[in-house]
C-alpha cells in the first residue's frame, strides 16, 4: 500500500504488526513522564518522619511540605496544555524532564523546611507537565482500537513510579538504618531518596528528543510531510494515512471556522459540559483518598502499631498491588469499555473503605501512639490493599485514558490541562487535610468521607460520564459524549 504522496506503507499483517509495535514503543516513551509522575510524587513518603524531625516541624507544616507539590502540579497541568499547543508535545516533554532533574538536586540539598519547599513545588510543575503531556501524546498517536490499552500506560508507568519510590526509600533507609541516619558522604538518608530521581529524569529528557511530534500538532503547523510520516508509522497498512490526515485537516478547519467554540467557555457555570465532566472525573479520582495511601501509608501504618521497617514493607507490597491490577485495566479497557470498570471500582471502593471506616473505629490510644486490637490491623490492612485493588483497575488509569480521549480536537490540550490542574488541586486538599484531621479525630472520621465520595462517584459515572470506547478523536463532539 501507498500513501497519496508516494510514500510506501509496509502491507500485510507483518506491517501492522511493526506499526502497532511502533506505536507502543512511542506510548512507553511517553509514560516515562508519569513513572517519574509517580516516582517524584511518592519519593516523599519514607522521608515524611525524617524531614519532621530534623526540621522540628508541626503536623500542620509537614503537610503543607508534602502538599506544597501539588500547587506546583496545578499549575504545571494548567501551563502544560497551553505550551503543548504552542511549542508541540515533545519540546513541553524535555521542559518537564529538565525540571525535574533539577528539582532533584536541591531537595536532596534542602538546608530548611521553606526552601524545601519550594523545590518541591518546582518538581510540581514538572508532573504537572508530564500529567498532561503524556495522554493527550498517547491518544494522538495511537490507533483507536488500541488507544485504551496504550492510555493505561500512563497509569501503569504511574504505579510502577510509586513501586520504585517506595521500594528505594526503604533500601536506603534499611541501609542507613533509618530514614533519618547518615548514609554515604554525610548525607541522611532522605536526601538520598530525593537524588536518586535524577536518573529518570534524564532518561525521560532524552527520550523526549528523540520522539516524533505528535500528527496533530504538525498537521496544525502546516507539516504535512511529517504528520504523514508519523501516522504512517503507527496506523499500519490497514489504515488509509492520507484519508486521516484529511479528517485532522477538517477538523481543524471546523476549529478555525468556529473560533468561539474553541474556548472552553459554555452555558454551565461558565464552562462546556464535556468540560465539567472531566474536571468532576478527576475531583472524583482524588476524593477516594488514595494518595493518603501512597503519601503517607508508612506513618499510617507505624501508627497502628508496625515498626518503621515493616511500614515500608507493608507500603512496598500495597505499591507492587497497585501495579499488577493495573493490567487488568489495560487487558479489559479496550474490550469491556470504560463506564462498567469505572462502576466496578466505584463500588469496591466504597466497599473497602467503608471497612477501614469501621475498623478504626476499634482503635485505641492517642492520635500519636494508637493501636488496632485482636483481628481490626489485619481486617484494615486488608481493606486498603482490596481499595488499591480496586481503584487501580479502575479509576486509576481509566480517568487518564477519559481525559486524553473525550474531548474534541479544538480544545483537548486547554481543556485537558484544566481538568489535570483540578486534579491536582483535589489532590492537594486531601493531602493537605489528612495529617490535621488524623491528629483531631482518628483515622475512621477521614475514611469515611472517602467511601461517600467513593459512593457519590458511582452515581456521577451512571449519570454523566460518556462511553469512548472505538470511536476515533476526531469524531468526539461537546454534546454527543456527555449523558443526561
Amino acid at each position: 500500500m501507498a500513501t497519496q504522496s508516494g510514500e510506501a506503507v509496509p502491507t500485510g499483517s507483518t506491517g501492522a504488526r511493526s506499526a502497532h509495535r511502533k506505536a507502543l514503543g512511542l506510548a512507553f516513551a511517553a509514560a516515562v513522564g508519569g513513572f517519574l509522575f509517580g516516582f517524584d510524587s511518592s519519593v516523599i513518603n519514607g522521608a515524611v518522619n525524617a524531614i519532621e524531625g530534623q526540621f522540628e516541624l508541626d503536623s500542620t507544616v509537614t503537610g503543607l511540605v508534602v502538599a506544597v507539590a501539588l500547587l506546583g502540579c496545578a499549575l504545571g497541568a494548567w501551563a502544560g496544555g497551553r505550551l503543548a499547543d504552542r511549542w508541540g508535545r515533545t519540546h513541553v516533554m524535555v521542559l518537564g524532564g529538565v525540571l525535574f532533574f533539577v528539582s532533584s538536586v536541591l531537595s536532596a540539598i534542602a538546608f530548611s523546611a521553606w526552601d524545601l519547599a519550594v523545590w518541591r513545588f518546582m518538581a510540581g510543575v514538572g508532573i504537572g507537565i508530564a500529567s498532561v503531556i503524556a495522554p493527550a501524546y498517547i491518544a494522538e498517536i495511537a490507533p483507536a482500537a488500541l488507544r485504551g490499552r496504550l492510555g493505561s500506560l500512563q497509569q501503569l508507568a504511574i504505579t510502577v513510579g510509586i513501586f520504585a519510590a517506595l521500594l528505594s526509600d526503604q533500601i536506603l533507609a534499611t541501609t542507613a538504618g533509618g530514614a533519618a541516619e547518615e548514609l554515604w558522604f554525610g548525607w541522611e538518608a532522605w536526601r538520598w531518596m530525593f537524588l536518586v530521581c535524577v536518573v529518570p529524569a534524564a532518561v525521560y529528557g532524552i527520550l523526549a528528543l528523540r520522539m516524533p511530534e505528535s500528527p496533530r500538532y504538525l498537521a496544525a503547523k502546516g507539516r504535512d510531510d511529517e504528520a504523514r510520516r508519523v501516522l504512517a508509522s503507527v496506523l499500519g497498512p490497514d489504515e488509509d494515512v492520507d484519508d486521516r490526515l484529511d479528517q485532522i485537516h477538517r477538523s481543524i478547519a471546523v476549529d478555525e471556522a468556529n473560533l468561539a467554540q474553541g474556548s472552553l467557555r459554555g452555558d454551565r457555570f461558565g464552562l462546556k459540559p464535556i468540560v465539567w465532566v472531566g474536571i468532576l472525573l478527576s475531583v472524583f479520582q482524588q476524593f477516594v483518598g488514595i494518595n493518603v495511601i501512597f503519601y503517607y501509608s508508612t506513618t499510617l501504618w507505624q501508627a497502628v502499631g508496625f515498626e518503621e521497617s515493616q511500614a515500608f514493607t507493608v507500603s512496598t507490597i500495597t505499591a507492587v498491588t497497585n501495579v499488577a491490577v493495573t493490567f487488568i485495566a489495560i487487558a479489559l479497557i479496550d474490550k469491556v469499555g470504560r463506564r462498567p470498570i469505572l462502576l466496578i471500582g466505584s463500588a469496591g471502593m466504597t466497599l473497602s473503605l467503608g471497612i477501614m471506616a469501621l475498623a478504626f473505629t476499634q482503635a485505641t490510644g492517642s492520635a500519636d501512639d494508637i493501636s488496632l486490637p485482636g483481628a481490626w490491623g489485619p481486617v484494615a490492612l486488608v481493606a486498603a490493599n482490596a481499595f488499591v485493588v480496586f481503584f487501580g483497575a479502575s479509576w486509576g488509569p481509566l480517568v487518564w485514558v477519559l481525559l486524553g480521549e473525550m474531548f474534541p480536537n479544538r480544545i483537548r490540550a486547554a481543556a485537558l490541562g484544566v481538568a489535570a490542574g483540578m486534579q491536582w488541586i483535589a489532590n492537594f486538599a486531601i493531602t493537605l487535610t489528612f495529617p490535621p484531621m488524623l491528629a483531631a479525630w482518628g483515622a475512621t472520621i477521614p475514611y469515611l468521607m472517602y467511601a461517600i465520595f467513593a459512593a457519590l462517584s458511582f452515581v456521577f459515572v451512571l449519570t454523566r460520564v460518556p462511553e469512548t470506547k472505538g470511536k476515533e478523536l476526531e469524531d468526539m463532539g461537546d454534546q454527543a459524549y456527555v449523558r443526561g
